[in-house]
């Protein structure tokens, strides 16, 4: 009989590697902070506040009363409104400075990415500062007999979405114009084609996906924005007000109707983004990457023309932040401006409001680390480790896009509100949830520059001894760190402007800029509204100024 001596290893478990650990950990970090809260506000939305019994009554009353109803019928409107009037705005712009000699071409690129960046709310009280019933632009023109609409109502939410996600069109149409075959266009101008047969039946189709894929953004956050529809509504109900005014209703109890509504909002995003992939999954558009269009010059009558509409868009589209900074350095007693110039609004906030702004900065700051970090991790997993887990990872990073903050905040509030996991009304469900809402930027960033990066590199460092985690982070991590950088800045400047998702979760303790901005608006303290909204206005330019410097690709880096 022969006896088998078992080796002492034999009977160890082999333990996981580095990245099956880390590849756990993020499941479970989506799963908890993105999964979750959408699983529990789909979950309530079929429990009836009064009985408590399952079913679709809630939906039954969003879809049947006439109060939930106008405001579906608004939203839609609004987002078809806004997306188009971007398209109007942005293609055309886009157009100019791709096919012609523009002098200032980088400015309006520029201008375009701050009016990008700057949040919607400041630009739609800016215009009421200009336009509104007591505007500058109103009264000024009452002395001379004319009369001119307010910007209040459907009308002028349209125009400040418009003015605000123009640059969304404009940068991807504008990229997608400087890379198509130019032939196309020569053979449609040989046949004859006029100029504008040739954009419509040429030039457009083959730019479509970025013209689309920009509309569909400016639609998802035209129907979620919060701030504009609340400041210049004036009775007009959409789904993101009325979502927000049935949670601070329901706070007693279970907020059914706003998780039910929410609903109906994530329900409009998903099927706006699966009827463009329907559309784009029609046709073939791609195209040889070669011959690509020279940028010609204009005759002096038409050069005129072309950069007076290039000017002008721009310009436009800026004047809500120049009126902000103009009006932060007006003299004030209280709310009342006194005429002159002076420093009162600033002493103001400084004075009353430093909590605002240090909880701003601090939040911001620690969403971004926590950005960098996972950022850095998930990014690898995405680009390096090609397996289902992977795949879904990247699928998931997709859904905050599409979720509106307003709704991520009412489902962590439904969700993080018994104990032990009870944080609402802290700093650190905030965090959380600025965190969780502006992780894609960072790992669009990093996976975007790890791709560049040959596997090889870490492969070498392996093979001389190296371990997974000593290659990542000595090896893998420094190359990859501008694109930590950039992801970090464009994650702080959507982090420290977010307000649909902090107005739900605040209390005066960790109450924000965008908050207090918001409030100040309501109570017509113009002022300090100003003046926080230039504080804000200056942080994110001075990180726009990095992105510029430290991206190759420029403006490119924000869409």
């Amino acid at each position: 009989m022969t006896i088998l001596a078992m080796s002492p290893l034999a009977g160890k478990l082999r333990m996981p590697g580095f990245w099956t650990v880390v590849t756990v950990l993020a499941v479970l970090l989506l799963a908890v902070f993105l999964i979750l809260p959408i699983l529990n506000v789909f979950a309530i939305s079929f429990f009836d506040a009064k009985s408590g019994e399952l079913g679709i009554s809630n939906y039954i009353q969003v879809f049947s009363r006439r109060y939930y109803t106008t405001a579906l019928w608004n939203t839609l409107m609004i987002g078809v409104l806004g997306m188009l009037g971007a398209c109007l705005i942005g293609v055309p712009l886009a157009f100019c400075t791709s096919r012609y000699r523009i002098r200032g071409r980088a400015v309006i690129a520029t201008f375009a990415v701050l009016v990008l960046c700057a949040p919607p709310f400041i630009g739609a009280y800016a215009w009421i500062m200009l336009f509104g019933s007591n505007g500058a632009v109103t009264n000024f023109l009452e002395q001379f007999g004319v009369n001119v609409p307010t910007i209040y109502g459907i009308p002028g939410i349209v125009l400040v979405f418009s003015l605000k996600f123009f640059p969304y069109i404009y940068l991807m149409t504008e990229n997608a114009l400087n890379t198509i075959n130019k032939s196309f266009e020569d053979a449609a101008e040989n046949l004859g084609c006029t100029a504008f047969e040739r954009f419509m039946k040429v030039t457009l189709p083959l730019v479509f996906p970025a013209v689309s894929t920009g509309a569909i953004i400016c639609f998802v956050l035209s129907i979620a924005d919060f701030g504009t529809p609340a400041i210049l509504g004036q009775g007009v109900r959409t789904l993101s007000t009325i979502a927000y005014s049935q949670y601070t209703s329901e706070m007693a109890g279970t907020p059914t109707m706003a998780v039910t509504i929410s609903m109906v909002m994530i329900a409009i995003s998903m099927g706006a983004l699966l009827l463009q992939r329907r559309i784009l999954a029609k046709r073939r558009y791609a195209g040889a990457m070669t011959n690509r269009p020279v940028k010609k010059s204009m005759s002096p009558s038409k050069s005129m023309l072309v950069h007076g509409f290039c000017y002008f868009v721009v310009f436009i589209a800026m004047l809500p932040s120049f009126t902000v900074v103009y009006t932060s350095f007006l003299a004030t007693n209280g709310p009342v401006f006194t005429g002159g110039f002076g420093l009162d609004s600033y002493a103001r906030i400084l004075r009353d409001s430093p909590a605002a702004i240090t909880n701003s900065f601090l939040f911001a700051l620690a969403a971004v680390v926590l950005i960098a970090i996972v950022s850095g991790l998930l990014s690898f997993i995405v680009v390096r480790r090609d397996n289902l887990v992977a795949g879904s990872l990247d699928l998931l990073l997709m859904v905050p896009y599409l979720i509106p903050g307003i709704v991520m905040a009412i489902g962590y509030v439904a969700t993080f509100r018994h104990p032990p996991f009870d944080i609402t009304g802290t700093a650190l469900i905030i965090v959380l949830i600025v965190f969780i809402r502006r992780l894609p930027y960072g790992v669009r960033s990093t996976t975007s520059i790890l791709r560049q990066i040959k596997p090889s590199i870490e492969e070498a460092a392996v093979n001389l001894g190296a371990s997974p985690a000593k290659t990542f982070t000595s090896v893998t991590v420094p190359l990859m760190m501008p694109g930590l950088i950039i992801g970090s800045l464009m994650s702080f400047i959507t982090a420290i402007n977010e307000l649909s998702s902090t107005l739900i979760l605040y209390t005066s303790k960790t109450i924000t800029m965008p908050v207090l901005i918001y409030i100040q608006v309501i109570d017509g303290e113009f002022g300090t509204a100003a003046a926080l909204s230039t504080v804000l206005l200056l942080s994110t330019g001075l990180c726009v100024f990095a992105v510029f410097r430290m991206s190759e690709s420029k403006e490119s880096a924000f869409v």
